[in-house]
């Protein structure tokens, strides 16, 4: 079993494309964590979000926009011997970021993040109602202080 680190974009970008959800961590004023799990999309060095405009989540995105981001894809359990507990193992990729949320207002680039969002899933084309679009919190996060990890018995 061994470990291998991820530092370089390509390899994040291929861990993050393997995800469907990930885990949105922000602190309140009195640095209690917060950590809702996320859908998500990502495109060009971002990652998109889209949720509810009231509620915890955008009132402390709003009071401080600092984010830590985890998610991870590949799980597999192993073990070396069905009777050690030690001997078991769980292989996964994982990529871990840190950075600053931004709000997206604007109407044109709220929909093309949720174009991102929904490509994320799917390979469809969608079309959205104004109303939808309007009345829907879209932020990004770029994907930057970022770092993976590869995990598993297949890892020297």
């Amino acid at each position: 079993m061994g470990s291998k680190w991820i530092d370089t974009l390509p390899e994040i970008e291929a861990i993050i494309k393997e995800c469907d959800v990930c885990y949105l961590a922000m602190t309140d004023d009195d640095l209690v964590p917060y950590i809702v799990p996320m859908n998500f999309g990502y495109a060009d060095g971002w990652l998109y979000f889209h949720g509810d405009e009231q509620g915890r989540k955008m009132e402390l995105l709003r009071k401080e926009p600092i984010v830590s981001i985890a998610m991870s894809t590949g799980h597999e359990l192993f073990h070396r011997h069905e009777t050690v507990a030690c001997s078991y193992g769980m292989e996964y990729k994982s990529v871990v970021l840190e950075g600053k949320a931004e709000i997206i207002e604007d109407f044109d680039q709220k929909l093309a993040a949720l174009k991102v969002i929904m490509h994320q899933y799917t390979q469809n084309e969608f079309s959205f109602s104004t109303p939808a679009v309007k009345n829907v919190a879209v932020f990004r996060v770029p994907l930057t202080a970022s770092r993976g990890k590869i995990y598993g018995r297949s890892i020297r």
